[in-house]
C-alpha cells in the first residue's frame, strides 16, 4: 500500500492511535514523540505569538496533557513564564513521565480549583482526540473558563470537547484561535463545527518515516486546488458538452438563471434552460447566451432532452405537477445528470428507483435527511456515515453540502473542501453548485471528478467573493472568480 501524502490524508482517532503505535514498534518511544509534539507546538505558538512572553497549558491526565507538561518544560527553557493547569491529580502512561519532568525542572502544577493565571496565550491539553462524549468536572469548569477569557487559545490537536471523527462540538468545547494537530489530520478537524472551534490548522508529522503512514488506510482525503487544462486552438463549442438546466417554476426563474450561467461560466460549450413560459423574457435579457425555452408539459422536453448531453434537474422545479412531469422525464432520458434542491426533494418522496449512471446528487443537510428518512440533527451528527450511506442507496456520486462539504461515491471513497465560509449560506449558492457541476460533466469528467472539481472551484470563488465581505455575499459574486480558477488563474 503506498503512503497516503499527510497533507491532505484524513484519519479517524483509531486510524492515527494505529500510526503511533506503528512508530512506536518502529522504533520511537512514546515520550518521544511526546517530545516531538512538544516541540511542534511550541514552534507553532512562537511563530504565530511571536511578541508573547506568558503562557498557561491546560493538561488533563492522558497524552494530550503530557504533550502540555512537556511544552510548559521547553517553554520555561526558552525564557518564557509557563504556569500548568492540571485537570486531574494524576497522570497515565507516558503523559506520567512527561509530569514527572515537568516538576522536576522547576515547572509549578496547580489544580484546577485555582483557576486560570494570567497569561499571553493559554494553551489546551485537556484531552484532544480521544473524547467522544461532552468534558464534565473540572474539565468542563476550565474549558469554560478558557473561553471566556479575552487571550488567544492553541490547542494541541484537537480542541478539547471536539469529536474528532464527526467534527461534532460538545458542550463545552475549547474554541481555539489555532490548532496544531499531530500525527495526522483528524478528519472532525474539516466539517461540520470542526473548523470553526478548531481556528487556523497546521500539521506537524513528528518525523515519522512515510512507511509507517503507509501500514494504515486513511479514511478520507482533502480537496487540493484544481484546474482544467488549456484548451486546443482548433476547439468549437460542440466539444464542451450541451448543459439543459430544467427548472424554474413560477416565481423561481432566478435559480435556474443562476444555474445555467454557472454551467456557461465554467466553460459548457452550450447551455439551454427549460422552464415556465414567464421566465423566458426574463431570462434572454438577462444573458443572452443562454437558451430558455419555455415548457408546459414534459412531451414539450422531448426535444430538448434529445440535443442535450447533461442535464441539470431542480433549481426551482417546485413540487407540483408541472414540476414531477419533467423531473420524470428528465430521469427516464438516462442522460448524465445532476440533481438539487426540488430535484432531490422529489427523489425522496418516490419509492427507490434506479438513476442513471452518471449522477451526481448535491443535498444539504436537510434535503440528506429527507433522502435517508431520518432526521437533520442525525445528518450533522455524522456527516461522514451520512455521505456514504447516501452514495450506497442512491448508487450516485453524492455532495453533502455544508459547512467543509463531503464527496462520495459508491466505493466508500470521501474528499472533503477545506474552503468555503459562512458568506456563503445565501440563496442560489447550491443552484451555482449544480451548474458548476454540470458544466464540467459536459466537458468530459466523471461524475466523481466533476463534483470534486466543483466543489472545490465553488467554494474557492467564495472565499474569493468574500474578500470584500462575507455578509451581502451574492450567488452571482462567484462567476467572475469561477471563470479565473477554472482557467488555472488565481486572483491576486
Amino acid at each position: 500500500m503506498p503512503a497516503p501524502d499527510p497533507q491532505t490524508a484524513l484519519y479517524t482517532a483509531a486510524q492515527v492511535r494505529a500510526v503511533d503505535a506503528a512508530a512506536i514498534v518502529g522504533g520511537i518511544a512514546g515520550i518521544e514523540l511526546m517530545e516531538r509534539a512538544a516541540h511542534a507546538a511550541l514552534d507553532a505558538l512562537r511563530a504565530r505569538w511571536p511578541q508573547a512572553l506568558s503562557l498557561c497549558v491546560l493538561c488533563g491526565p492522558g497524552n494530550n496533557g503530557g504533550d502540555g507538561f512537556l511544552l510548559a518544560a521547553l517553554a520555561r527553557a526558552a525564557g518564557l513564564r509557563a504556569d500548568v493547569v492540571a485537570a486531574a491529580p494524576t497522570s497515565t502512561g507516558d503523559a506520567a513521565l512527561a509530569r514527572e519532568r515537568c516538576v522536576r525542572e522547576g515547572g509549578r502544577i496547580l489544580p484546577a480549583a485555582a483557576g486560570l493565571p494570567d497569561a499571553d496565550v493559554y494553551v489546551d491539553g485537556l484531552f484532544g482526540s480521544g473524547l467522544n462524549r461532552a468534558p464534565a468536572g473540572d474539565a468542563a469548569a476550565l474549558i469554560a473558563a478558557l473561553n471566556a477569557q479575552p487571550r488567544p487559545v492553541l490547542a494541541l490537536d484537537v480542541p478539547s470537547g471536539l469529536d474528532a471523527d464527526t467534527g461534532v462540538a460538545f458542550a463545552p468545547c475549547v474554541r481555539a484561535a489555532a490548532t496544531v494537530c499531530f500525527v495526522g489530520w483528524k478528519r472532525g478537524l474539516f466539517t461540520a463545527q470542526g473548523a470553526d472551534q478548531a481556528g487556523v490548522r497546521s500539521l506537524a508529522t513528528l518525523g515519522i518515516p512515510a512507511h509507517v503512514y503507509a501500514t494504515a488506510a486513511a479514511d478520507a482525503s482533502l480537496l487540493t486546488p484544481q484546474a482544467l487544462p488549456p484548451r486546443q486552438r482548433d476547439s468549437h463549442k460542440g466539444r464542451y458538452g450541451h448543459v439543459l438546466a430544467i427548472g424554474g417554476d413560477l416565481g423561481a426563474g432566478g435559480a435556474v438563471r443562476l444555474s445555467g450561467e454557472a454551467a456557461a461560466r465554467i466553460g459548457a460549450g452550450l447551455v439551454s434552460i427549460a422552464t415556465r413560459e414567464a421566465n423566458v423574457g426574463a431570462l434572454l435579457a438577462a444573458r443572452p447566451e443562454l437558451m430558455p425555452q419555455g415548457v408546459h408539459v414534459p412531451r414539450n422536453l422531448e426535444p430538448l432532452l434529445a440535443r442535450a448531453s447533461v442535464l441539470a434537474v431542480g433549481p426551482g422545479l417546485g413540487q407540483d405537477e408541472w414540476g414531477r412531469g419533467l423531473w420524470q422525464a428528465a430521469l427516464e432520458a438516462g442522460k448524465p445528470m445532476v440533481l438539487d434542491a426540488d430535484g432531490l426533494n422529489l427523489l425522496a418522496a418516490q419509492p427507490p428507483r434506479a438513476l442513471p449512471s452518471a449522477c451526481v446528487l448535491t443535498p444539504h443537510p436537510a434535503e440528506a435527511a429527507r433522502l435517508l428518512d431520518t432526521h437533520t440533527t442525525n445528518i450533522q451528527a455524522d456527516r461522514f456515515a451520512a455521505v456514504r450511506a447516501l452514495a450506497r442507496k442512491y448508487g450516485a456520486v453524492v455532495v453533502l453540502k455544508g459547512a467543509g462539504s463531503l464527496v462520495a461515491r459508491v466505493d466508500g471513497d470521501v474528499a472533503v473542501c477545506p474552503w468555503g465560509n459562512p458568506g456563503m449560506a445565501t440563496g442560489g449558492m447550491g443552484d451555482v453548485l449544480t451548474g458548476v457541476i454540470a458544466g464540467l460533466l459536459a466537458q468530459g469528467l466523471s461524475p466523481w471528478d466533476a463534483a470534486c472539481l466543483g466543489v472545490g472551484l465553488h467554494a474557492r470563488a467564495g472565499d474569493l467573493a468574500a474578500r470584500a465581505g462575507e455578509r451581502g455575499l451574492l450567488a452571482s459574486d462567484l462567476f467572475v472568480y469561477l471563470r479565473a480558477l477554472v482557467n488555472g488563474r488565481v486572483t491576486s
